[in-house]
């Protein structure tokens, strides 16, 4: 699909992911809808899209969580360019803590604004891309969609979700013969984002972005990329790529390697933090960004991409040691990546000693 003259809607669009794509498509030449909760972030990030030559825009502060102001959304759109051509379905929040000490409200909350937000989103705007004959559905899921994480189970199971509603979407799609119609995915890895700082937390510890984290600018491509070519699904970031090939080989091996990186790298053994609801109540005062300040910079990229790959490769080969869940031949697969991690942590320090020499 051309993405010139386009008309996107993105939820999300306060921040983060969504406002990078936003952005992106802006920069295209694209019309763009921004919606979220915070009017004053939108409109920022709508000044921001219309410093590009012959961008449109229009702000309209929308809680994903209420269906009529979803539907409102999209014949606010409609309305204002005439169809709409790409959704980006994107709003999320997360609630990390153990298992039953996270509150059950917020679980459900969790689940209201990541599963049936993207519901909503999907029931206004397909009636509008079959009746004009064209139009891409984009859901944001996650790498945390293929591979689980501990300590964050409203989020994981979230992801899964969206994965499942965008497959079924697709197959009932093509029963019905409709075409120029599509239905997709993209799975970000960690993204330099405010996300990590506005979850809600119950685990005592800060959370921090687990490593390599990407830039955001890099999953709105991606978004942008799945419009003019449409395909059922894209991983973004290369470590995000090899967990979720590795996943399908040895899928014991990574589950475990996942839950010794989140503890290690995703909550901080150094700074607690207090119990609180972050934002999935009321939205974060601030006026959003896209970054997070995670430095999830391009150039920085290459080094954290090796040290992860080294540090899977090493958790599995100690995973040799340990019980698996995914059973021995996810141990035997073991042995075969622990030489090429350390061949790539040995890459590594030779990329960081360059860098800092």
């Amino acid at each position: 699909m051309r993405v010139r003259d386009s008309v996107v809607v993105v939820t999300g669009a306060s921040s983060g992911i969504g406002r990078a794509t936003a952005l992106c498509f802006a920069r295209k030449g694209a019309a763009v809808v921004l919606a979220a909760r915070r009017e004053e972030a939108l409109e920022e990030a709508a000044r921001e899209c219309e410093k590009h030559d012959g961008a449109q825009t229009l702000v309209v502060p929308t809680d994903v969580t209420d269906p009529e102001a979803v539907d409102a959304l999209a014949q606010r759109a409609v309305e204002r360019f005439g169809r709409i051509d790409v959704w980006v379905n994107n709003a999320a929040v997360t609630a990390i803590g153990p298992f039953q000490e996270v509150p059950l409200e917020d679980i459900r909350r969790v689940m209201d604004v990541n599963v049936m937000g993207y519901v909503y989103g999907a029931r206004a705007a397909l009636p509008i891309m079959r009746e004009q004959g064209h139009g891409v559905l984009v859901n944001v899921s996650s790498v945390v969609g293929v591979v689980s994480q501990p300590y964050n189970q409203a989020y994981t199971m979230s992801k899964f979700a969206i994965r499942g509603l965008t497959s079924s979407l697709r197959q009932e799609l093509k029963i019905e013969g409709v075409r120029g119609v599509h239905v997709c995915s993209v799975l970000p890895a960690t993204i330099d984002t405010p996300f990590f700082d506005e979850a809600a937390n119950y685990s005592g510890r800060k959370v921090l972005a687990m490593p390599p984290v990407y830039p955001p600018e890099r999953v709105a491509r991606a978004i942008v990329n799945m419009v003019r070519m449409p395909r059922r699904e894209t991983v973004v970031g290369p470590m995000g790529r090899q967990m979720v090939m590795e996943s399908k080989m040895a899928p014991g091996t990574v589950e475990n390697t996942m839950g010794i990186m989140f503890d290690r790298k995703h909550l901080s053994r150094k700074e607690p933090a207090p119990a609180n609801t972050g934002n999935l109540y009321e939205p974060s005062p601030d006026s959003g960004s896209v970054p997070g300040g995670w430095h999830g910079r391009r150039r920085t990229n290459v080094r954290r991409t090796l040290t992860a790959v080294a540090l899977v490769g090493l958790v599995a080969g100690v995973g040799r040691r340990m019980p698996l869940v995914g059973g021995g031949r996810g141990n035997r697969r073991a042995r075969h990546v622990l030489p090429v991690a350390v061949g790539a942590w040995k890459v590594a320090r030779v990329v960081k000693k360059r860098r800092s020499g």
